[in-house]
C-alpha cells in the first residue's frame, strides 16, 4: 500500500487546482496545500477515499483564506486580478473543456462574484465532478444546500460569460499576430486586431506604475498606448516573451536582464482582442521568478523616448 506521502504527492496537482480556482492566487493555494499536508500527516485516521478526504481538507482551508483575504480585496488600490498561472498541474482528460475553461482570467473574475461557500461548491462540482456528497462533505453543508449553491454559482457565471467564444487555434494564431504588430509598433496594424470597445487594464497595486486609474478603453486609445510602449521598452533590451497565461494567449514582459516586469493575457473572441489584462503588481509576480523593478523600466523607457 503506498505510504502517505506518496498518496499525497499523486494528489498534489488536483489540490492545488481546487485551491487555486477557489483564492486565485499562487502563494496563497500552495500554502493550503501545505496546510493539508501538515494536517494529513499528524492525523492517526486512515480515510476512506484519501482523494475526497484531501479535497475536502484543502477546500475548508481555501474557503477560510478566502473569507479574509475578501476584506483586503475590497480595500484594493486599483483593478484586482487573479495570480497569473502559466500551468495548470492537474490534468484530466474526461473534463479539459472545463479545467481549462474555470482557469481563464475571465471566468475566476466571475468566480470572485460568489459567495466563498458557492465558490467552493461550484468548483467541485462543476469543475471537477465531485459528487453532491462530496460536496456536502467538504463545505459542511447538506446535500440539498449544496444543490442549491452549485445553482446559484451556475446563474452568476452563466450570466457574466461573453455571448461568444473562439477556438483555441484560432486564438493562439491570432495572439501571434498580434504581438507581431506589436512589437512593430504601428497603429494601424494594431487596430486590425482590437475590438471597438476594447480595454487594456493593468493590476498595480498601488506597488507600480498603471495607466491613468489602471484602464485604457477603445481601440484607438489602446493602440496609440502599445505603440507608445512598444519601442522605447525593445530600446532598453525588454523581451516580450509569449507564453500561455491562465490558459489564454499572453506575455510575460521582461527587462534586459530576464526578470519579469509584467504579465499580459489576451481576451480574443470573434477575432478580435476584447481586452487585454496586464498584472504589474511585483506581490502577484514573484512565484514566476526575479522581478524586475518596474518604476525604473519605466524610467529607462521614459528616458528611451527623449533619447531614440
Amino acid at each position: 500500500m503506498p505510504s502517505k506521502d506518496e498518496q499525497f504527492e499523486e494528489l498534489r496537482p488536483l489540490l492545488f487546482s481546487i485551491a487555486y480556482r477557489i483564492l486565485s492566487s499562487v502563494s496563497e493555494a500552495e500554502d493550503a496545500v501545505q496546510d493539508t499536508w501538515l494536517r494529513y500527516s499528524a492525523s492517526p485516521m486512515e480515510p476512506v477515499s484519501t482523494k475526497a478526504y484531501l479535497s475536502a481538507v484543502v477546500t475548508r482551508i481555501s474557503v477560510d483564506v478566502l473569507r479574509s483575504a475578501r476584506h483586503r480585496r475590497e480595500q484594493y488600490v486599483g483593478p484586482w486580478f487573479p495570480e497569473p498561472l502559466l500551468s495548470d498541474p492537474y490534468e484530466d482528460p474526461e473534463r479539459a473543456a472545463e479545467l481549462a475553461d474555470s482557469v481563464s482570467m475571465a471566468a475566476l473574475l466571475l468566480l470572485e462574484r460568489l459567495s466563498p461557500l458557492e465558490r467552493a461548491a461550484f468548483v467541485l462540482r462543476e469543475v471537477f465532478g465531485f459528487s453532491f456528497a462530496e460536496v456536502a462533505s467538504a463545505v459542511g453543508r447538506s446535500e440539498a444546500a449544496c444543490r442549491q449553491l452549485v445553482v446559484r454559482g451556475r446563474r452568476h457565471m452563466e450570466a457574466g460569460r461573453a455571448r461568444f467564444a473562439a477556438d483555441q487555434r484560432a486564438q493562439e494564431a491570432l495572439a501571434v499576430r498580434f504581438f507581431d504588430a506589436f512589437k512593430e509598433g504601428d497603429v494601424g496594424s494594431l487596430l486590425e486586431f482590437l475590438a471597438a470597445d476594447v480595454q487594456l487594464v493593468g493590476d498595480a497595486g498601488g506597488k507600480a506604475p498603471q495607466w491613468g486609474r489602471g484602464v485604457v478603453a477603445g481601440a484607438g486609445n489602446v493602440a496609440r498606448m502599445l505603440v507608445a510602449l512598444a519601442a522605447p521598452f525593445a530600446q532598453i533590451g525588454g523581451v516580450v516573451e509569449p507564453q500561455v497565461v491562465n490558459g489564454q494567449p499572453g506575455a510575460i514582459f521582461r527587462n534586459s536582464e530576464g526578470q519579469v516586469v509584467n504579465t499580459w493575457t489576451l481576451d480574443i473572441a470573434d477575432g478580435q482582442v476584447q481586452a487585454i489584462r496586464a498584472v504589474v503588481n511585483p506581490d502577484k509576480l514573484r512565484h514566476l521568478g526575479p522581478v524586475a523593478d518596474a518604476w525604473a523600466v519605466v524610467q529607462e523607457t521614459t528616458a528611451a523616448r527623449r533619447d531614440p
